[in-house]
């Protein structure tokens, strides 16, 4: 299965040096869960076309620091390419802004958070289990990096994951093709950390300081990377 990343920014600048751009964090977290994938990447943000949905196998709409509500020329073509794989039942996954953009495209409410940054590593209750997190504890704890929100989902959606910093925090919607999570399966706990303190200055200290506490939590990253996996393979 080829898995098309539409690739909406790219990692900081300051941190460019250091880390691989996010693409390549996503083929490193499923190649992990053994699932087979191939990997080809539209960078959606520098002008690239994107493609016909109904073309692919599957469809990854990265993160960014993008907000919805913002005016670059690629974000109203990325809405009808969401739009359109929903009507197709692509199968379609977003991630952090990926997450947003397929809300505020499918009729739902994305914002910036009154609550501020979400910082660190997050623990989220797990809502429903779709038979693609079939077995899931009750709750999981994965790294996370936002201020936007999506604070009303579109009615197509059901919600999954749940915190009480982030209550629409994991989204499956209705056509059974389509699901997005708020928080980064694909971020390295190095990452995470780097990211976090990136934010000195501009989030609360006491958030900086508690995210940062947060990394040395048990992580359940690689358990989602899987459930995302199964998602696609299931289709």
């Amino acid at each position: 299965m080829k898995l098309t990343i539409i690739q909406t920014g790219g990692v900081p600048a300051a941190l460019a040096d250091r880390f691989v751009p996010y693409p390549k964090m996503f083929e490193t977290m499923f190649d992990a869960t053994g699932q087979g994938f191939t990997y080809e990447t539209v960078p959606v943000f520098e002008g690239a076309p994107l493609p016909d949905p109904g073309s692919l196998d599957a469809i990854l709409i990265t993160g960014s620091a993008a907000g919805v509500y913002d005016d670059y020329f690629w974000l109203d073509p990325l809405r009808a390419f969401i739009r359109d794989a929903y009507r197709k039942k692509s199968s379609m996954l977003g991630i952090c802004f990926g997450h947003q953009i397929m809300a505020d495209a499918l009729g739902g409410d994305v914002r910036k958070s009154e609550k501020g940054w979400g910082l660190g590593r997050h623990t989220y209750s797990v809502q429903q289990r779709p038979g693609f997190m079939n077995g899931a504890p009750p709750s999981l704890a994965v790294a996370c990096s936002h201020q936007d929100q999506v604070i009303v989902a579109p009615a197509e959606a059901e919600v999954i994951l749940a915190s009480q910093f982030t209550p629409n925090a994991g989204l499956a919607y209705k056509n059974g093709a389509a699901l997005s999570f708020q928080p980064h399966p694909e971020f390295a706990d190095d990452y995470t950390t780097a990211l976090v303190e990136l934010r000195r200055g501009k989030a609360p200290e006491e958030v900086v300081e508690t995210a940062l506490k947060s990394v040395a939590n048990p992580s359940n990253s690689a358990e989602v990377a899987g459930y995302l996996g199964q998602f696609f393979k299931g289709r």
